[in-house]
């Protein structure tokens, strides 16, 4: 029995053929966006010939089928209202091979991610905010599993944190 989600591999003769690879290309991204690197990957791991997939990747680049800025703008702005914070978000994105510079413009085009993390946490814990250090503490340590950086989380538990209570 064969593993959920298992494919059989190519067959030998058209591992080479840049048609076939375009075909599977295009099934790939029929049900869903890739960005260039996951998308050459998929077709790698399915057994197509690396030269011709690259070039395959690459034709599709310049048709517009696959945009890695389209990509990663849709990628944030989805597991951001997910209640995803910009550091995992970045990681994620990292991860599946995008540049740097595409990543950044991608999380700076949201700018409310101090008020992201805010409604994160008040959906996970209610409205008001934790009175006492260990009630902080999870709720800070929820946020960051989250992906929030530490100035987002400090707005989201309130000002109000003295090491004096």
């Amino acid at each position: 029995m064969r593993p959920v989600g298992f494919r059989k591999k190519v067959a030998a003769e058209k591992t080479g053929d840049a048609r076939a690879v375009r075909v599977a290309a295009i099934a790939l991204l029929a049900r869903r966006d890739f960005a260039s690197v996951e998308l050459t990957r998929r077709l790698e791991a399915h057994g197509y010939s690396p030269g011709v997939v690259r070039a395959s990747v690459a034709a599709l680049a310049t048709e517009r089928l696959v945009n890695d800025a389209r990509f990663s703008e849709n990628y944030v702005a989805y597991h951001a209202n997910r209640g995803r914070g910009p550091v995992r978000i970045g990681a994620d994105l990292k991860a599946l091979g995008l540049p740097g510079d595409l990543i950044e413009s991608a999380l700076a085009a949201i700018t409310d991610w101090r008020a992201r993390a805010q409604a994160a946490r008040s959906r996970r814990f209610g409205p008001n905010a934790p009175e006492s250090w260990p009630d902080k503490g999870r709720q800070a340590r929820f946020l960051q599993y989250r992906g929030f950086s530490a100035d987002h989380i400090r707005a989201a538990l309130g000002t109000d944190l003295n090491l004096d209570d």
